[in-house]
């Protein structure tokens, strides 16, 4: 009887011990976070999808293009004046010319690639919770399919107005902290690695 409590007990403790085994080989979220979080450091979330060049002119009558140049000016961040712009034959038509001004010339985050462009960049995407992840039951992949909530980190008081907010969907998309997003991640000798984002919109200059 002794001995066979003692197989029991050992037994038992072998069960304990592979349960703890596969408890600990566990997929770490945590990794998945920081892996994503490293990808969208270097990639500012910003107000056009990609950059654009000043000065510009936009035709009063069109409401869709005037809007965005609008906000931006109640916000300080550019400078505007009325003009009257010639057409052939047909008379002219009065436009109104946007440039930066001296405070969005300290906001305004030049594209290294295209001189003269640029685009008015809000803060970084930031991953706040890991939601699932694919395959979820095999903690030795390589490579997994992961979907995320995501928020805007350090966004300035020129993009939480309201005006902003309605010109620019996509800031206020952004900075309301309900976005989901999956990630392609790939195990390499440096840690995980973003392969792809979607359907987060990372052309803009980020």
């Amino acid at each position: 009887m002794q001995a066979k409590h003692v197989l029991g007990l050992a037994v038992c403790g072998a069960m304990v011990f592979a349960a703890g085994c596969r408890k600990t080989n566990t997929v770490d979220k945590g990794a998945f976070k920081s892996a994503i979080n490293d990808y969208y450091s270097s990639r500012q979330a910003c107000v056009w999808s990609s950059p654009i060049k000043f000065p510009v002119q936009a035709d009063t009558s069109n409401d869709e293009q005037t809007k965005g140049f609008d906000a931006l000016t109640d916000a300080g961040l550019l400078v505007r004046k009325s003009a009257e712009k010639k057409r052939f034959l047909i008379g002219s038509k009065q436009v109104n010319d946007y440039d930066l001004s001296d405070k969005g010339r300290s906001t305004w985050t030049a594209d290294q690639t295209q001189p003269g462009y640029g685009n008015f960049c809000f803060g970084h995407r930031e991953v706040t919770n890991v939601d699932s992840y694919t395959p979820s039951d095999n903690a030795d992949a390589t490579q997994y399919s992961v979907t995320y909530h995501y928020d805007v980190a350090g966004v300035p008081d020129w993009a939480n107005s309201t005006e902003m907010k309605t010109a620019f969907p996509k800031v206020a998309t952004d900075t309301s902290g309900q976005q989901i997003a999956t990630a392609n991640l790939v195990k390499s000798t440096n840690g995980w690695q973003v392969g792809s984002v979607q359907p987060a919109n990372d052309t803009s200059t980020q």
